[in-house]
């Protein structure tokens, strides 16, 4: 179709009568218009759709940041009541060795009560001659006597609180299956929701670019018969102008000129200044090193970057296929739940899902310099949270609609985007 169309303006070039071809060509125009508009309405109505799928969505990757949230705490409370059972069979153990020990004493207690007889006061009466000597062996064995009687009791007491001990053992091994059995659960639930999100977010794709290859087919004609109607009307006027224009081009051949020069003296000024190279895609970056301190109008080049991963996108580089929109920030691979951490002191001002970047957290740095993090699996701060340079604010996921975990991470600086690789250390 494009190239008859070529053709047509060719012939019209050619031809000082084609006027009749200009009104064929405006029809044709008029039913791609038609087209468009009819592909326009249907992706209206897709785009209600989308909406409601995004809302699904927006609800379904919150509740998954909330379960990795839900299962993070339960595997701590796993580890404190396995410590507590490490703690309790451990004082398990010195009371066997106590009452081992205590059963020893008593039963050489016992043997020596056996050994000197049943009547040993009756016999030690009768067999005494001195009374000075008879009160003394008296409290000696008064003093035995009281003495068996604190170790039966120790004893008595000892076998308590072994029992207490394996009381409280046994109600922890049952805190532990039921914790356990819990943190089961909640992984199933969340693999159930992960397959949900999967579905949706299949669907809300595939859907998009279909109807979005459509429309732009669609656009792309309207483009090119717009583009030779604008050429046939101009050489159906240029007779008229011919004289006007060659001033015309004259003059803007004299500002191009000029414009050329300017451009010129610019890039030498340019390449005079020592630039600072500019990360590729693929390339390793890192959250490691010294936190920059100082003012975050004084950090560029010196900050870390939020989390040890590879660049899948540069700031300003084109998103994808489509040449019209850039890249505001950059995209940093990295494995899911791997801690993302803030670049800088500052405070939470966003905390929750955003349509497009999934779970955001935004910090605020003072004087109009905003850090962003998106894509994210789980939120560890709240709004109004303030946090210090290289604290975890959240984990790395593929919220928001992207397919493999990854970070977006970018800067503002006074509400216009700014390169990352500006600010953060550049590696090697």
């Amino acid at each position: 179709m494009l190239r008859a169309l070529i053709a047509l303006t060719l012939a019209c070039l050619l031809n000082p009568a084609f006027a009749d071809e200009r009104v064929q060509t405006q029809q044709q125009l008029d039913a791609t218009r038609q087209d468009i508009a009819e592909l326009k309405k249907l992706l209206g109505q897709l785009q209600q759709e989308k909406s409601g799928v995004q809302k699904d969505l927006r609800g379904t990757e919150t509740e998954m940041g909330k379960l990795e949230k839900q299962v993070e705490a339960l595997q701590n409370e796993l580890k404190k009541t396995e410590g507590e059972l490490g703690r309790l069979d451990t004082e398990k153990k010195k009371l066997q060795s106590a009452r081992i020990e205590q059963q020893r004493l008593i039963a050489i207690q016992a043997r020596a009560a056996y050994q000197s007889g049943r009547q040993e006061y009756l016999k030690l009466l009768l067999n005494q001659q001195n009374p000075e000597k008879f009160a003394r062996t008296l409290t000696y064995y008064d003093y035995m006597s009281k003495a068996r009687l604190e170790q039966l009791s120790s004893f008595n007491e000892t076998l308590r609180q072994l029992a207490n001990v394996e009381k409280e053992i046994a109600l922890q091994q049952a805190q532990l299956l039921a914790q356990q059995g819990s943190l089961d659960s909640q992984r199933h639930e969340l693999e159930v929701v992960r397959d949900e999100r999967q579905q949706v977010l299949a669907k809300l794709n595939n859907d998009v670019k279909e109807r979005d290859k459509k429309l732009q087919a669609r656009e792309q004609d309207q483009a090119d018969l717009t583009k030779v109607l604008k050429t046939i009307e101009e050489t159906l006027a240029r007779q008229a102008r011919e004289a006007e224009e060659a001033r015309q081009k004259a003059l803007l051949a004299q500002q191009e000129a000029e414009k050329q020069r300017q451009r010129e003296a610019a890039q030498a000024t340019a390449d005079d200044t020592p630039r600072k190279a500019k990360p590729v895609p693929g390339a390793l970056v890192s959250s490691s090193g010294a936190s920059y301190g100082g003012p975050f109008i004084s950090a560029r080049g010196k900050l870390p970057w939020p989390v040890d991963g590879r660049l899948l996108a540069r700031f300003g580089e084109s998103r994808g296929d489509d040449v019209r929109t850039k890249w505001d920030g950059v995209m940093i691979s990295a494995s899911a739940g791997s801690q993302v951490r803030a670049v800088h002191g500052g405070r939470v001002v966003f905390a929750d899902w955003l349509r497009g970047a999934g779970l955001l957290v935004i910090l605020d740095h003072g004087n109009g310099y905003l850090s962003l993090y998106g894509h994210n699996q789980t939120l560890l701060k709240d709004a109004g949270d303030t946090v210090k340079a290289g604290e975890a604010i959240s984990t790395v996921g593929s919220s928001g609609g992207q397919d493999t975990p990854a970070l977006y991470f970018a800067i503002r600086q006074q509400g216009r985007p700014s390169d990352p690789a500006q600010w953060c250390r550049s590696q090697g």
